[in-house]
């Protein structure tokens, strides 16, 4: 079921706007029907390993689910690798100004920007948590079998070595880009953080989330990390994006709490 998700057409957005000049640089945003006011709103960045090859369409079923359950949504796409100006550092560029823009422009679309919320499934995961890192006023960061640690990402050779395209290297070649991009080396000292998995992922390993929160963790004495683990039993890497999957209630539920 959850497979056929990269083909299926999601149902349409409310509004496509551009963040930047660049062609890969916008976001399609849900509305809720209800006309209560203001929304909180769901900042959606899609995964695919930073590749061009994965566009933002696949993640429009789950923002047109949340969105059903009155939150906006907004689905980012972004310059990955293949695109002009993508990889490391334009990626991340590209999710910031997002952010700063969707902030910005907040009131016109009857959306309370006390109540955002950002979360990012695989390489989108990635990239939230560092967004997370930067935008100190972001209320919560969730990352759906995230590829949260880079270096080993790099040692298993996930996706014929898509952290090596991304960052433009290896850890040696590159270590200043692992240093800035790898959530394991990060410090979100505001957003409350939930690390979601699902138990049966053979895409991205279950270790992957659960290392994370436990070295956050460890490290709260210091840093005062507030950040969680859930582990979807037999889940499925995208299974968490599929709205019609078994595990898509535990994830609604995380992400109505975040809002809350």
């Amino acid at each position: 079921m959850s497979e056929d998700i990269l083909s299926r057409q999601p149902p349409p957005a409310d509004l496509r706007l551009p963040y930047g000049s660049d062609p890969n640089q916008f976001v399609d945003l849900r509305l809720p029907v209800t006309k209560a006011s203001p929304h909180p709103l769901i900042i959606n960045v899609h995964g695919g390993f930073w590749r061009a090859k994965y566009s933002l369409d696949h993640a429009g079923h789950l923002c047109a689910a949340l969105t059903a359950k009155g939150m906006a949504t907004a689905n980012l796409e972004y310059r990955r690798v293949g695109n002009e100006g993508g990889a490391w550092p334009g990626t991340f560029a590209d999710i910031r100004s997002a952010y700063q823009f969707l902030i910005q422009n907040a009131p016109k679309q009857n959306v309370d920007a006390q109540r955002v919320v950002v979360m990012g499934h695989s390489a989108g995961g990635q990239l939230a948590l560092c967004l997370a890192a930067h935008e100190p006023h972001l209320r919560a960061v969730i990352s759906l079998a995230g590829v949260v640690d880079l270096q080993r990402a790099y040692q298993l050779h996930l996706s014929h070595d898509a952290v090596v395209e991304f960052l433009r290297g290896t850890p040696a070649e590159v270590p200043d880009h692992y240093r800035e991009a790898d959530p394991m080396q990060l410090s979100i000292a505001k957003a409350r953080q939930w690390l979601i998995h699902g138990t049966s992922d053979d895409d991205v390993p279950p270790s992957f989330s659960r290392d994370y929160v436990a070295l956050k963790q460890r490290r709260s004495g210091k840093e005062e990390e507030d950040v969680h683990l859930l582990e979807i039993p037999t889940a499925t890497h995208l299974d968490l994006i599929d709205p019609s999957s078994k595990a898509w209630n535990s994830v609604e539920r995380i992400v109505l709490e975040a809002t809350a």
